[in-house]
């Protein structure tokens, strides 16, 4: 279920729940509104009301039972879309690699046009082809994962034994740009939000100071004093093993 059917659907629900809830309010003070009170239409509004008021529990029931499998739909949706998403960007990365290579094989060719090929394909579970229809195929929704294809294809060693580098490295600019367009369009459908504590700057590094507070230091030296109090067997060895570890990794100054 896409955002934009999510959305629709939430929106037909609480439209129906709002006009169920304006009828329960009109019918419920029937007896007081013009045009309704002291006419035949109160009767049969205050019927209403009451029906409508023994069948609350059930229309709850009901509603809550479609809103949860609205959810669910969305959320294997996404799941399926995130899924995807991890192998397209699995794909990029075995195109640039073989793009980069300056000795390949027809297998290695092959390798990688399998798992563009396998990512295009996996695309039907996530979404049908624009305008399909029972008889028309409709298009393929992202087109530059073709356009990827299409520039491995370009350099297929079986074709060509002398392929110069300067084409591996167009090809290879032409599937970085491909992923740059689809990754614009594809994740706008995850509602992605901005961090809530970006690191923004280069060069950042750690700001909080070697060290631990009084109690976190308490608590070490009592767990210490436990262990070499318990009963249990020791080996000395191991023990200064660790200690010289510790220490040669902590340096002079106790890292936190």
């Amino acid at each position: 279920m896409t955002r934009a059917s999510f959305n629709r659907t939430l929106r037909s629900v609480y439209i129906v729940l709002g006009l169920v809830l304006l009828i329960s309010l009109i019918t419920r003070f029937s007896d007081q509104i013009p045009g309704i009170a002291g006419t035949s239409l109160e009767k049969p509004a205050s019927r209403l009301y009451e029906y409508l008021r023994d069948m609350a529990l059930l229309l709850v029931t009901v509603a809550a039972a479609y809103l949860a499998n609205v959810f669910q739909k969305r959320s294997k949706f996404v799941e399926r879309l995130e899924e995807e998403w991890r192998g397209i960007v699995r794909t990029k990365s075995e195109l640039y690699k073989y793009c980069e290579r300056a000795d390949v094989s027809a297998d290695d060719y092959l390798t990688a046009f399998s798992r563009i090929s396998e990512t295009i394909d996996n695309m039907r579970v996530v979404y049908s082809n624009v305008g399909e229809t029972d008889t028309l195929v409709g298009l393929y929704p992202f087109s530059p994962l073709h356009d990827m294809r299409r520039a491995l294809q370009w350099i297929d060693p079986r074709a060509r034994s002398d392929i110069p580098p300067e084409e591996k490295a167009l090809a290879r600019d032409a599937i970085e740009q491909s992923f740059y367009a689809l990754r614009e369009n594809f994740l706008e459908e995850l509602d992605l939000s901005e961090p809530d504590n970006p690191i923004l700057n280069s060069a950042a590094r750690r700001l909080k100071k070697p060290g631990v507070t009084a109690y976190g230091r308490d608590l070490q030296e009592r767990q210490r004093t436990g262990y070499e109090n318990h009963a249990a067997p020791r080996n000395g060895e191991i023990d200064a093993l660790l200690r010289h570890l510790r220490a040669a990794e902590d340096g002079p100054v106790r890292a936190a």
